[in-house]
């Protein structure tokens, strides 16, 4: 019997691997969650997809997400990002995920860890959604409107309500599997 996903899964096996061992699972390391803001802050205006499909290019351009060696990033590097084919060459983009790096630690330094801070705005834990169908699920939230403030007042670039909610659901931080995906219940 085949398993029911969330709508939003293609029949891509890239798609159908990152919906059922990553989307949606609570992540606690900073350099996970560093990764993942950037992710998705670089597919605004794009398919997560093509997004997907670029994720180890990105992983080796920005090394590994490091974010301490990201947020040191100068601006030959930069220039040098920017040539890169295997990510999305957009200079704002690419600018972002430096000035992103720097904010987490100046986070990192004032609250001891990024992920604390940023589970502060679900009390520390995931939220289970009960969504019927992938039209019940909104854009954003209060929670993300309230993140997408406080992050832009700390320097963050590319951190919109929309797509800090879509970094909340692939954090973990809210479970918006629908109820006919067999993770629901997980």
């Amino acid at each position: 019997m085949e398993k029911m996903r969330c709508a939003w899964v293609t029949e891509e096996q890239i798609y159908i691997d990152y919906h059922d061992h990553e989307w949606g699972r609570p992540t606690y390391n900073d350099r996970e969650l560093f990764e993942m803001l950037c992710l998705e802050g670089a597919q605004a205006g794009l398919s997560w997809l093509t997004i997907l499909k670029r994720r180890e290019n990105y992983r080796q351009a920005f090394d590994g997400f490091n974010i301490e060696k990201v947020s040191r990033y100068n601006e030959k590097k930069i220039q040098e990002l920017l040539q890169n084919k295997g990510i999305i060459r957009n200079k704002l983009k690419v600018n972002a995920i430096v000035k992103n790096a720097q904010a987490v630690r100046r986070i990192q330094e004032k609250h001891g860890s990024f992920q604390t801070f940023i589970w502060s705005y679900m009390d520390g834990r995931p939220k289970k959604m009960h969504r019927q169908t992938q039209a019940d699920i909104p854009a954003f939230t209060k929670e993300s409107e309230q993140m997408s403030k406080d992050l832009k007042k700390l320097g963050f670039s590319f951190v919109g309500p929309t797509i800090c909610y879509a970094f909340m659901q692939a954090a973990g931080m809210v479970n918006d599997h629908t109820r006919n995906c067999f993770l629901y219940e997980e």
